[in-house]
């Protein structure tokens, strides 16, 4: 993965103290399931660094900080399916890890009528610190437990996990799931079937769009790799609670494994 988009001579302008958690988590580790999922918006946390990043406490929860319950239903998954999971350990607002470290968005100034004051005016060098310390951790975990599965002789599935806000600019969303992709469509059409089946209101490339720029997991990862991947958007309303996040799980889990079974291991499979 090239580094050039920045400097990334490390100052004291941005840090993760000592104490603090790092940023990614693996789960699963060890598995040998040829599927891994992820989840670049599971944290609202801002490095002790940062401060409050100028934000009132109600924005700093809100769906510009993270993907709310997202982190909650790839955990979920992970227990459920055995899966390899690396979810992103910090706030969308500090770097996000699913854009492109030129993309204007990877450190967002102002998002659905809402000022970012912590990120207005910062540096290149400032913004290349952040990456050093958030972005290219947790990509190049994810990039190591993809070479770890593709050992095994399948290349594995990828699923990304995201959600969406039910009202975006005063717009209210009617799908309860979207179902995002680009040139692939192995994974995608199997999921939209079957999701609609379990009777969701799921969007095709809705409310976003796989074949948009603001994609880089997937794009870098999946289709850069040849991977079998599909990302996947849940209404936040679906998983504000543990029991939405139990319920959705309980559709997603066989559908997860139905489609890692016939897309991935349809030449061999390495199931126990």
């Amino acid at each position: 993965m090239p580094e050039q988009q920045f400097q990334t001579t490390t100052t004291n302008n941005f840090r993760l103290g000592e104490k603090e958690p790092p940023p990614y988590t693996v789960l699963n580790r060890d598995s040998a399931r040829p599927l891994i999922l992820v989840c670049d918006h599971a944290s609202r946390r801002i490095p002790a660094c940062l401060g409050d990043m100028g934000l009132d406490p109600l924005t700093r929860r809100c769906h510009l900080a993270w993907d709310i319950g997202a982190g909650a239903l790839t955990r979920e998954l992970a227990a459920r399916l055995g899966a390899t999971t690396v979810l992103a350990g910090y706030s969308r607002l500090v770097m996000d890890c699913n854009r492109e470290l030129t993309d204007p968005s990877a450190f967002l100034e102002f998002g659905d009528g809402v000022a970012i004051p912590g990120n207005i005016g910062i540096t290149d060098q400032e913004k290349a610190d952040r990456a050093q310390a958030l972005f290219w951790p947790y990509h190049h975990a994810i990039e190591t437990e993809v070479a770890r599965l593709s050992k095994n002789g399948v290349k594995p599935l990828m699923l990304a996990i995201h959600s969406f806000t039910p009202v975006l600019d005063g717009v209210s969303r009617r799908w309860q799931m979207g179902v995002l992709w680009d040139v692939d469509s192995r994974v995608s059409s199997i999921m939209i079937s079957k999701l609609r089946q379990a009777g969701y209101e799921v969007g095709d490339n809705q409310p976003y769009s796989g074949r948009a720029p603001q994609d880089f997991t997937i794009d870098h990862h999946a289709e850069g790799g040849g991977l079998p991947h599909v990302g996947l958007e849940i209404r936040q309303d679906q998983i504000l609670k543990p029991s939405g996040v139990k319920k959705v799980a309980d559709v997603l889990a066989p559908v997860i494994t139905e489609i890692t079974e016939t897309v991935v291991s349809a030449n061999r499979r390495i199931f126990a």
